[in-house]
């Protein structure tokens, strides 16, 4: 009989533009095995990608180092193609059309494998990218997404709020009287059409925005939070928000966390 062989490696596909999620630790003190929330042909297509799309050229290169001590890289991190999306797309966002990525993709064009990367989870989501993968659909360059962790599907997953109509409005304002109105938009929102409004803040503000959603929101609406997901750390809450007020929760302002409310 003959022996079994194992299964063939991950390899990226000349040409192609893969999305490639990262890990959500990102920014925070503790560091996560990849293996603990990336799959392993994830891991081994990034592997094999020399030309890169990203937010950021050097926590790229510290992924991509944490990734070559699983994985070997194809060619050493300093010899790889690292182009950085523009300072505006960073600041106004690539979703609503109006930035051409279509330069950033010459490398897909002359038949190279290409990664989209953002800081944390899933590019395009909840983070820049978009523009880049429109531009490569209009030059008929296959788009290809990998599987990894989305900070926003695993907080509406732990929320117990509706799954089956749900919105990502972005960041809230910053701005305390403008905050409590954006949310009191929102709350009226979800318990009309029943639909999840999920939101995200800087962690620094963690704390002064669950302090608003107490302070402004109806004492039946079911409010979750979601923090430092996929770390061991991590903390799912959720329940209305007059028992909110009566129990002893409190976010950390150092973990990223997801917001979310409904009925």
């Amino acid at each position: 009989m003959n022996a079994p062989t194992s299964a063939p490696s991950a390899s990226p596909v000349t040409g192609t533009l893969y999305l490639v999620p990262a890990p959500l630790d990102f920014g925070c003190a503790e560091v996560m095995p990849l293996d603990a929330s990336m799959p392993r042909a994830t891991l081994e297509i990034a592997a094999g990608i020399s030309h890169w799309v990203c937010e950021n050229a050097k926590s790229t290169r510290a992924y991509l180092k944490r990734v070559g001590e699983d994985f070997p890289l194809c060619q050493p991190i300093q010899a790889m193609q690292l182009q950085e999306l523009p300072r505006e797309v960073h600041k106004k966002g690539d979703h609503s059309g109006g930035f051409d990525a279509r330069y950033l993709l010459q490398p897909a064009m002359a038949g190279q494998a290409m990664g989209l990367v953002s800081e944390a989870g899933m590019p395009a989501v909840a983070d820049p990218g978009s523009s880049v993968v429109r531009a490569a659909h209009d030059l008929g360059i296959p788009v290809v997404p990998l599987v990894g962790p989305v900070s926003l599907l695993l907080a509406l997953a732990a929320s117990g709020l509706n799954g089956q109509s749900f919105a990502f409005v972005g960041y809230v304002p910053a701005a305390p009287a403008e905050r409590a109105q954006k949310i009191r938009e929102l709350e009226s929102l979800a318990l009309k059409t029943g639909q999840t409004q999920i939101f995200i803040e800087t962690p620094y503000r963690n704390t002064a925005l669950l302090q608003t959603l107490l302070q402004s929101l109806q004492h039946n609406t079911r409010l979750a939070t979601a923090s430092g997901l996929t770390l061991s750390r991590a903390q799912c809450h959720s329940d209305v928000v007059k028992n909110w007020k009566s129990k002893p929760w409190a976010l950390d302002n150092s973990v990223p966390t997801v917001f979310a409310i409904g009925r």
